[in-house]
C-alpha cells in the first residue's frame, strides 16, 4: 500500500441536511459506532450549539469507546466584528469536547461582499483569529475553505490569502471545498496540484454532486495531492448529494492500491451502507456502485456464459471484497447456463443439454412474456425450477378464498377474508379481519396453516409492489405483485401476475409462504 489518505465522514451533518432524513440522537450514535468499525478516521459529529439534538450527541458520544475515529464538532469562523474569544459559535464548539474542531469560512470574495456583507481585510481576521483561538485552547484545527473552487476562479489571488490566514494562524488541514459542486473534475485535478505548491500543510477535499462528479473529483483531488477525503455513506446530503464515501474508498484501496481501510474492514463495506441507510429511511439504489444489489447481477445469457468460465469477463473486481455477491439472473434473455448454475445453487442435479433443462428456460420465457419477473423473485424462480424437476410437492392445496371489502357510514372500511384449505387430508377453514384485502388475506392463511407449520409465525410481510403491465387496458390491465418476506434469518420476494390484483398477491403469498416451509424443511 501506498501512503495513507484519510477518510472524514460528514453523514451526520451534511447527510442530515438531505431531503427526508432526520436523525435522532440515537440513530446518531448507531452510525458513529457503525463508521468507527468500518474504519473511518474522522467522524464530523454535527454543529454543536446550533440545535438541541447536536448538543445531546456530543454530551452522549463522550462515553463512546472508538477505536478508529475521532469525532470533529463542525462550525464557521467567529462572526465580523466579533473576537474569536468572545464567539459564541467557537465557545460551542470547545464545549463540545472534542479534539477535532472543523470551521469553515468564506474563501469566494463574492460571499464575503454578497453574504456576509463585510470587508475582505475583515472575513481574512475572522480566519486567522478564529484559528488561532481554537489552536490556543488545544485543539487540532481543519479549515474548510467554503466555495474554494468558484473563488479560486473569480479572484486566485484572494482564494490563497484566505488559505494563507489559515495556514498562519495553525490549522492542520486545509480543506478545498467545491461546495455548489458545479467544478468538473479535470479542473479539480489542476486546481489541487496548483495549491498544493503554494501551500505548506496537507490539503484535503470536499466535494458536491451537482454535476454527478463528486466521486470522480474526490479522486482526482487525491491523485493531485490531497491527503483527506470528505464525504456521506450512499452520497446523502443537500441538494444533489455529497461525494459517496462507499465506491470513493473501494476506488482508492482497490484501484489506486491507497491505504484508507483494512481489507477486512473493505468486506463489511455493503453491510454498512446497507445498514445506514436503514437507519437514514432511504432506500438503497439497486445499481449503487461496488455495494448494491445489482453491481454484480447479471442477466444476458452470454455475459452468464462468460462469467461461469471466467469472471473477470464481466467484472472488474471479485465481488465478495466489499462484501457483496455476484447474482445471475432468470429472465427471457437467459439461457442454459443461468439455468444450469441456479440449479447447481439450489442442490439440484441438472446435466447439461437435458430436456429438463429446455423445459425450464421454455417456461421461463413463456412466463416472462405473460408479465412474470423472475430476476426480481428469486424465491418464486426456486419453487417453478423444483416443480418443473418434480422435486417440490405443495405444503398445503387451497380449496377456496373470498374477500369482502365494506366500507360503513362514517368512512370506515373493514375488510374481512375467508380460506379454506387442505393440509394432506385435513382441511381447516379460517376468516380473518385486515387492514386491507392483501393484510387479511395474510392473516387468514398463516391462522390456517399455524397448526401445521407453527415456524410460519417468524415471518412476516415488509414490502408489497404492484405493477400495471398493460397500461392501455386500464382498469382491466394485467398487474405484477411482488411481496418481501423476512424471518430471523433471511428474507425473500415472490410473485404473481394477474388481471385481478387480489388473485396476484394471493399467488405471491402463497409462494412466500411455501418458499418459508421449503427453506426450513432443508434444515
Amino acid at each position: 500500500m501506498k501512503n495513507r489518505v484519510e477518510l472524514y465522514d460528514t453523514t451526520l451533518r451534511d447527510g442530515a441536511q438531505s431531503e427526508g432524513i432526520s436523525f435522532s440522537v440515537a440513530d446518531k450514535l448507531k452510525i458513529c459506532e457503525k463508521l468507527d468499525e468500518l474504519g473511518v478516521h474522522y467522524i464530523e459529529g454535527g454543529w454543536p450549539g446550533a440545535n438541541p439534538k447536536d448538543a445531546e450527541f456530543f454530551a452522549r458520544a463522550k462515553s463512546l469507546k472508538m477505536r478508529n475515529a475521532k469525532l470533529v464538532a463542525f462550525g464557521s469562523t467567529a462572526h465580523a466584528g466579533t473576537a474569536a474569544s468572545k464567539d459564541k459559535v467557537l465557545k460551542g464548539l470547545l464545549k463540545s469536547g472534542t479534539g477535532v474542531i472543523t470551521i469553515f469560512g468564506k474563501s469566494w470574495d463574492l460571499h464575503v461582499k454578497d453574504v456576509i456583507k463585510c470587508d475582505l481585510s475583515e472575513n481574512i481576521r475572522m480566519i486567522e483569529d478564529s484559528v488561532r483561538y481554537l489552536k490556543s485552547r488545544g485543539k487540532t484545527v481543519f479549515f474548510d475553505a467554503e466555495h474554494f473552487f468558484d473563488g479560486y476562479e473569480d479572484n486566485k489571488e484572494y482564494a490563497l490569502k484566505c488559505l494563507g490566514a489559515a495556514v498562519k494562524a495553525g490549522a492542520s488541514r486545509i480543506i478545498l471545498c467545491d461546495t455548489n459542486g458545479g467544478t468538473i473534475t479535470s479542473r479539480i485535478f489542476e486546481v489541487v496540484e496548483e495549491v498544493k505548491a503554494a501551500v505548506s500543510i496537507p490539503l484535503g477535499i470536499h466535494s458536491h454532486n451537482d454535476c454527478g462528479m463528486a466521486v470522480a473529483n474526490s479522486v482526482a483531488a487525491v491523485q493531485a495531492g490531497c491527503v483527506q477525503v470528505h464525504g456521506t455513506i450512499n452520497g446523502y446530503g443537500e441538494r444533489c448529494g455529497n461525494a459517496n464515501l462507499i465506491p470513493i474508498i473501494a476506488t482508492l484501496k482497490l484501484k489506486l492500491g491507497l491505504d484508507c481501510v483494512s481489507d477486512i474492514q473493505l468486506k463489511e463495506l455493503a453491510e454498512a451502507a446497507r445498514y445506514i441507510a436503514e437507519i437514514c429511511n432511504m432506500k438503497m439504489e439497486d445499481n449503487e456502485p461496488f455495494v448494491g444489489n445489482s453491481a454484480f447481477a447479471h442477466k444476458a445469457g452470454v455475459h452468464i456464459n462468460a462469467i461461469l468460465k471466467n469472471p473477470r469477463t464481466y467484472e472488474h473486481i471479485d465481488p465478495a471484497l466489499v462484501g457483496n455477491r455476484r447474482r445471475l439472473l432468470i429472465s427471457e434473455l437467459s439461457g442454459k447456463s443461468t439455468i444450469l448454475k441456479k440449479a447447481q445453487d439450489m442442490k439440484i442435479g441438472l446435466e447439461k443439454d437435458t430436456e429438463k433443462s429446455k423445459t425450464i428456460l421454455k417456461t421461463l420465457q413463456e412466463m416472462e412474456h405473460k408479465g412474470y419477473h423472475f430476476e426480481s423473485a428469486e424465491g418464486s424462480l426456486e419453487l417453478l425450477i423444483k416443480r418443473i424437476m418434480k422435486k417440490f410437492k405443495d405444503f398445503f392445496e387451497l380449496e377456496d378464498f373470498r374477500v369482502i371489502i365494506e366500507k360503513r357510514r362514517g368512512g370506515k372500511i373493514s375488510t374481512e377474508a375467508t380460506i379454506k384449505l387442505k393440509v394432506g387430508k385435513e382441511v381447516e377453514h379460517t376468516a380473518s379481519l385486515g387492514d386491507g384485502p392483501v393484510n387479511a388475506l395474510d392473516t387468514a392463511l398463516r391462522k390456517a396453516l399455524k397448526k401445521f407449520y407453527p415456524r410460519i409465525a417468524e415471518m412476516h410481510l415488509i414490502d408489497y409492489k404492484v405493477r400495471v403491465l398493460d397500461e392501455k387496458e386500464g382498469t382491466a390491465a394485467r398487474v405484477r405483485v411482488l411481496i418481501q418476506t423476512q424471518d430471523k434469518s433471511d428474507s425473500w420476494w415472490t410473485m404473481g401476475v394477474s388481471e385481478n390484483i387480489i388473485d396476484a398477491s394471493w399467488q405471491a403469498l402463497v409462494d412466500s409462504v411455501e418458499y418459508k416451509l421449503l427453506k426450513d424443511s432443508k434444515k
